[in-house]
């Protein structure tokens, strides 16, 4: 069904609003997740389109959400080794309080609210044991924590991340 004019627009506006891929865009996207610094020219000659038409499709699927961004990921020789988790049960009303002094510690890379036993869990990564053991010293220790356990990450069997 064709559109003109006004209803056009419409139309246009709310089929990229449905968030609706077609095997282009799957593929599109597959390349990038391979490889997120693959030119515009690279992905249509592989995709056996124009580059203009590349770059509309990545601007749809930018301006809808579907890519939120281009990121680095680090190599194994870059990352740091040791990694960890906490789990963390608060006191009632503390967790404001609790989440200011996590997000001061460097080595927190990032905190989940959880349903269960804990409230929190904290993912840590730090350079040395040294660094591991001040982090987790300065969970226990915060105002607010009523109990912590930790639990050290020994190996990585798979991470769909990367």
């Amino acid at each position: 069904m064709r559109h003109s004019g006004r209803n056009a627009c419409f139309f246009r506006y709310y089929n990229s609003m449905t968030l609706q891929y077609d095997e282009i865009d799957q593929t599109l996207i597959s390349l990038l997740s391979e490889n997120a610094r693959l030119p515009v020219a690279t992905l249509a000659r592989r995709l056996n389109l124009a580059r203009t038409t590349v770059k509309a499709r990545l601007e749809r699927l930018e301006n809808n959400g579907t890519i939120a961004g281009y990121a680095l990921r680090l190599g194994s020789a870059a990352q740091q080794r040791l990694r960890a988790t906490a789990l963390i049960s608060i006191e009632p009303r503390t967790s404001a309080e609790v989440l200011s002094r996590l997000k001061s510690l460097p080595a927190v890379e990032t905190v989940h609210t959880a349903s269960g036993r804990f409230d929190l869990i904290v993912q840590i990564a730090a350079h040395t044991t040294e660094e591991l053991d001040e982090t987790l010293d300065r969970i226990g220790e915060a105002k607010g924590v009523k109990s912590s356990e930790s639990l050290i990450h020994l190996s990585t069997k798979f991470d769909r991340r990367r």
